[in-house]
């Protein structure tokens, strides 16, 4: 037996043991343990091909073979990137000592392993240890790998291994200075940078898009914004800004954004005069433009128009005005918008009164003539329920507080849809096509009065309020207790509501005795 058969084993098994000590670490989280084992068994077993979302969704999560939707369910997302967070909570403190470690690079299903090199290995190695840098990894994407990779090797052969191959690393160093290219030549290559008042001139460079229908759907872009890919609280990744023309870049400032739980979606903006050249296959999408303005020195209405193919979507617009208020955010959403002939959709932002701006885009697969469900629950991570439909993380919300009130709850095959709550005197404004009408449907329980309640005591009478959308009543001196008693779910539905002229659902929960309260928001377009 070569020593190289006779070190892989020891490697590989050094391996083993540190996934089963990591997951033995996340006992606690029984989605975590079984997402990480999994992960590690078909990567010890060769198939890493199979590390995908719909897989992992139906053999880790249960999820349907068959009616599995990837855009509409993020489960996979959602617990990688759980995943990641507690793996790297964990090589902070308890595993930080860890010889080998394990992790999952974002973008990715599939496991790396670190294997820190200790003193004896940086000795030997070609090289001084000062100028090497302990524990790096190429990004996601450039794996250093080849049949010889000194993971297959005993440690004291990776200096040998160095020398045999020097002319790996002057390839790899091309090779990441072409993707550096590729990623970072198409943007603009200066910035606006706020301070002051002042911003700094960009010139107007363009990105140029790339071939029609390239990349994958859904499309989610932070405008203004060129780091690395963001997720949000619902799992979802954000890449950042291109396929833009003209324009600037600016940041936010130190501000606290209401009305949203994506504070990141907010903190860039492009501004001036600029459009964007989307590729896209045919067919029908939908767009959401996400917006945000700080306060100004002077009181004076800044106004831009906003088209789609050459035709005006937005005209007239103050996002002060459509959002009421600074630092608020506003989000629009369009249905039936489809590229035109070349293959791309063309967005446009034109000044009328003031300069445009966005802060963030996303194209949906969409329905003719219907907007895509919404549904919120109360409750900082996602949901899906019984029947396969995502439910996102609260959002939209002003005033009020989050609670995760973990109860038995009856008459409902989602108990953990009221798994938690909103409550207090508060209101949401839900982003809706202005063409169409919409059923609302709300869910409640009554978690804290009567018997089985939190309090022990109380009932009917303990908890009124009243509901309101975009000023209209629909519902009045509202008891959860008088009609449904404790923990006992109850849904109350409003059909043909329309939205404001500014694209919202309005909604208010006012109390009258004790604390408003919902665990649930749905709506649905009512167009056939």
């Amino acid at each position: 037996m070569t020593p190289e058969n006779s070190a892989a084993p020891s490697i590989e098994q050094a391996e083993h043991d540190e996934l089963d000590a990591v997951a033995e670490a996340l006992t606690k989280s029984h989605r975590l343990e079984r997402l990480l084992r999994y992960l590690g068994d078909k990567y010890f077993q060769g198939e890493v091909d199979h590390l995908n979302e719909y897989n992992i969704a139906t053999e880790v999560f249960g999820r349907s073979k068959t009616t599995f939707d990837a855009g509409e369910d993020a489960i996979a997302r959602v617990e990688a990137h759980r995943l990641r967070k507690k793996l790297r909570e964990f090589y902070e403190n308890e595993g930080k000592d860890h010889p080998v470690q394990v992790s999952i690079p974002a973008g990715s299903y599939v496991p790396v392993f670190t294997h820190r090199p200790n003193e004896r290995l940086a000795d030997n190695a070609a090289g001084s240890s000062e100028t090497q840098e302990q524990g790096a990894e190429f990004p996601s994407g450039l794996q250093m790998e080849s049949p010889d990779y000194p993971r297959k090797h005993g440690t004291g052969e990776i200096a040998a291994w160095v020398k045999e191959h020097w002319w790996i690393y002057p390839l790899a160093a091309v090779a990441l200075a072409v993707v550096a290219l590729a990623i970072y030549w198409p943007r603009q290559s200066g910035a606006m940078a706020k301070g002051n008042g002042a911003a700094t001139a960009q010139p107007p460079v363009s990105a140029q898009p790339t071939a029609a229908g390239t990349e994958s759907l859904p499309i989610r872009i932070m405008a203004g914004y060129n780091g690395k890919p963001q997720i949000d609280s619902a799992g979802e990744v954000w890449g950042p800004d291109r396929y833009f023309h003209n324009g600037g870049m600016w940041t936010l400032s130190d501000t606290t954004i209401a009305r949203t739980t994506d504070q990141m979606l907010f903190e860039h903006w492009r501004t001036g005069d600029f459009s964007y050249d989307i590729p896209l296959p045919p067919g029908v999408y939908e767009l959401h433009l996400y917006f945000i303005t700080e306060d100004h020195a002077d009181d004076t209405t800044s106004t831009f128009s906003v088209a789609v193919n050459g035709d005006r979507l937005l005209g007239g617009f103050d996002v002060n005005s459509d959002a009421l208020g600074v630092d608020i955010a506003d989000e629009r959403i369009f249905r039936d918008v489809s590229p035109s002939k070349d293959g791309y959709l063309h967005l446009s932002f034109s000044s009328e009164r003031g300069a445009p701006v966005v802060n963030a885009l996303k194209i949906l697969p969409g329905i003719p003539h219907k907007q895509l469900p919404i549904r919120l629950v109360m409750q900082p991570t996602s949901f899906t329920d019984h029947d396969g439909n995502l439910w996102h993380p609260d959002n939209y919300f002003m005033n009020g507080h989050l609670s995760n009130t973990r109860r038995q709850i009856a008459a409902s095959p989602d108990p953990d849809l009221f798994a938690g709550e909103r409550y207090g005197h508060f209101t949401y404004s839900i982003p809706a096509d202005t063409r169409d009408r919409y059923t609302v449907v709300l869910h409640f329980a009554e978690f804290y009065f009567g018997p089985q309640g939190v309090s022990g005591d109380g009932g009917t009478g303990s908890r009124i309020f009243n509901v309101m959308c975009n000023g209209a009543t629909l519902l009045d001196n509202f008891d959860i207790f008088k009609e449904a008693g404790s923990l006992h779910a109850l849904t109350k539905t409003f059909y043909h509501i329309k939205p404001s002229p500014q694209g919202k659902l309005n909604l208010t929960f006012e109390p009258i005795a004790n604390n408003a309260t919902v665990s649930g928001i749905e709506v649905l377009d009512e167009s056939q």
